[in-house]
């Protein structure tokens, strides 16, 4: 109350109240921020050191990678290791390959994801509640607990050595249903009853308004999607056995074993499949960071 009635007095007075300037930072203040960015320095280094030394070992003949003592630049730069790798016809075709997969397993996995996350956040229907408490329980039960029976199921199902087996397992994700469920809440149920009176269904209102502004959600969670195909290992190695059918992983991890002394060869074709996730993320960078906050704050 004081500094109100100080304030309202220097106003009726003619005066503008004095503004409070911030006090200068002390030398135990500028401590704190120096601190600050050499902790930040030091984990941007060592983010970035890993994968700055796999891009400079493609480079190295295959008896410096392991050369001791460690020189982290090569003394002759072999750019032969990255024109080996690119005109190698298998990698090309397994790169084509994972990419294609990745993008069939993104696309279905948002329209699944979706699909159910409208249905969970605008339908009434019978055990609604206790459907929804079944689909966030698995969220919480690791995927290799039903690594066995998964591929019982796939084995019985004659999908074995297919890009079946590799896209149509995983589309279901409780983790994405949950998150695009929680952005189509706050869409205003306004445009829905408008879409109604307009004569327009269910699938309609859909198509037409939630899919428009599905974009935040959809950029997350498809390039998570795609990063978990893209990355596949385990269930990969379980379910296909034909070479030309093998993903990226699969084929590094081949290439290593049967050409185990070839280290800068295999640094080089890892740089080239890590490229594209990078590129990727480069591009919606801004867009990922920006809708995790914006969820974050919903």
């Amino acid at each position: 109350m004081a500094v109100m009635q100080e304030t309202t007095r220097i106003v009726l007075a003619g005066k503008e109240p004095r503004t409070q300037r911030k006090a200068p930072r002390t030398a135990g203040g500028w401590l704190i921020v120096l601190g600050k960015v050499i902790l930040g320095a030091l984990f941007v280094v060592a983010s970035l050191f890993p994968l700055a030394w796999m891009v400079i070992a493609g480079f190295k003949s295959k008896t410096e990678v392991v050369e001791t003592p460690f020189q982290f630049f090569p003394e002759v730069w072999l750019w032969q290791n990255y024109a080996q790798i690119l005109a190698d016809p298998t990698f090309l075709q397994t790169l084509v390959w994972t990419f294609m997969g990745a993008v069939l397993f993104t696309v279905g996995s948002l329209a699944v994801n979706s699909l159910a996350a409208y249905a969970f956040a605008r339908l009434d229907f019978r055990f609604k509640g206790t459907i929804w408490a079944i689909v966030i329980t698995t969220m919480f039960i690791p995927g290799m607990t039903i690594l066995l029976t998964s591929f019982i199921v796939v084995t019985r199902l004659s999908m074995l050595d297919t890009l079946a087996v590799l896209v149509i397992p995983g589309l279901a994700s409780a983790g994405m249903v949950f998150f695009i469920r929680q952005f189509y809440l706050n869409i205003p149920k306004s445009l829905e009853e408008a879409a109604m009176l307009d004569g327009c269904g269910r699938f309609g209102i859909f198509v037409r308004i939630f899919l428009p502004l599905s974009k935040p959600p959809f950029v997350v969670m498809g390039i998570t999607a795609f990063l978990a195909y893209w990355n596949s290992y385990v269930w990969p190695i379980l379910t296909i056995t034909s070479p030309e059918r093998f993903v990226l992983q699969q084929y590094l991890a081949t290439f290593r074993s049967e050409r185990s002394t070839e280290l800068g060869l295999l640094m080089a074709g890892s740089v080239l499949a890590a490229a594209p996730v990078i590129i990727l993320f480069l591009i919606f960078q801004r867009q990922i960071i920006g809708n995790i906050k914006m969820a974050g704050l919903k």
